[in-house]
């Protein structure tokens, strides 16, 4: 039997590495005779990169860039194994992991780190880009990527905008002209699972910000600096994406690449199964094993179990989804190519407990599955 293993992240628990090791180690347990490939897979957060490298037998690039605060890090990102992709993931380096919760506040941070990145792939030779934008600690709509890039933003007094999401209202002119020229000659993916238009109710600052540190006012300055870009950008370039599916994603970065960048926005998983070769894959495995920390309505909205099995199904495989926890709505997966799903909680128990306990429930719930089900 040939089992490929492609489970998401667990998130604040397992990487999809480590949960994709763990799915094998208790397949293992049971018949060590059963042939496995593993290719775990991310959404553009946390993982994005590993998820790339290890499914594509690339490699990493180390660097330096500076964070969501203009602290200077020690950074990277990575090159699929065509060696001409370079993958980038925002949570890397204008992420909210990196923040003590103290120091969280989209009016301060920026994203001038993901413009360095994108340098530095740049004046490496690559150019064809795929971005990660999941995990954001900002709200600057992509302004401080552009400026490291090579664009100005010019206040009232004819000075650089400072950094930070409180500063998009300071925008008075704005010069692109000076934006990396290599830029013209990429062609860059934007991993992004969010639909939400830039500013507004639905936008950036009203849905993401109060998670980044922003209080009720600040998300006010936030949507209002965010509704000025777009106006600043439409008089100078005659496009308004404000309203795009995904315009609002990271704090309006989507909104920023695809208006500076000329990228395009895509699902994750789409974007994965293409890079990683996966539809190949499994069209020659037997059985396919996902997952994710929480299977529940909201997975069939383009997450990567419901992704993977729309693949699947083409070929006539089946599916299991083995995650965290089930929540409700979890049963609407049956509809979109799973064939069972399961959660390794044995009982009712705290979260925290949970979450300590996930390596061992992994291992011992696909040992037992093994075991009882699969021929």
């Amino acid at each position: 039997m040939k089992v490929l293993i492609s489970p998401d992240s667990y998130k604040d628990s397992l990487s999809a590495i480590k949960v994709a090791n763990c799915i094998e180690q208790g397949i293992l347990l049971a018949n060590k005779s059963i042939n496995i490939t593993k290719v775990p897979i991310a959404d553009g957060g946390e993982g994005t990169i590993d998820a790339f490298i290890l499914g594509s037998d690339g490699h990493i690039i180390k660097t330096r860039a500076h964070g969501p605060l203009m602290k200077l890090l020690d950074t990277s990102y990575g090159v699929l194994g065509d060696n001409k992709t370079a993958v980038i993931e925002m949570a890397k380096i204008s992420g909210l992991q990196l923040l003590e919760q103290v120091n969280r506040n989209p009016l301060f941070t920026t994203t001038y780190g993901v413009g360095e990145l994108i340098l530095d792939a740049l004046n490496k030779g690559y150019r064809k880009l795929i971005i990660g934008i999941g995990g954001s600690a900002t709200n600057d709509g992509g302004v401080g990527m552009a400026q490291a890039l090579g664009a100005t933003f010019y206040d009232k007094n004819q000075q650089p905008i400072l950094q930070g999401g409180q500063y998009l209202l300071d925008i008075k002119s704005i010069d692109l002209s000076t934006i990396n020229p290599a830029i013209r000659e990429c062609e860059i993916l934007v991993a992004c699972d969010v639909s939400n238009p830039l500013y507004g109710k639905k936008g950036a600052a009203h849905v993401y910000a109060k998670q980044k540190g922003a209080n009720d006012d600040e998300i006010n300055i936030l949507d209002n600096g965010l509704r000025h870009l777009a106006d600043a950008l439409q008089i100078e370039t005659g496009f308004d994406y404000s309203h795009l599916k995904g315009a609002g994603a990271a704090g309006g970065l989507g909104f920023g690449l695809v208006t500076f960048l000329n990228a395009t926005l895509k699902p994750g998983i789409d974007i994965i199964i293409k890079a990683c070769n996966l539809e190949d894959k499994i069209k020659e495995c037997d059985l396919l094993i996902t997952g994710e920390g929480r299977t529940d309505e909201q997975t069939i909205y383009g997450k990567a179990p419901v992704g993977l099995a729309k693949i699947a199904k083409k070929y006539n495989k089946k599916v299991i989804c083995i995650s965290g926890s089930l929540g409700k709505g979890y049963e609407k997966v049956y509809d979109y190519g799973i064939d069972s799903v399961f959660s390794i909680i044995p009982d009712i128990i705290p979260l925290k407990k949970a979450i300590h306990d996930v390596k061992p429930n992994l291992i011992n719930f696909t040992y037992s599955l093994f075991k009882s089900f699969i021929d």
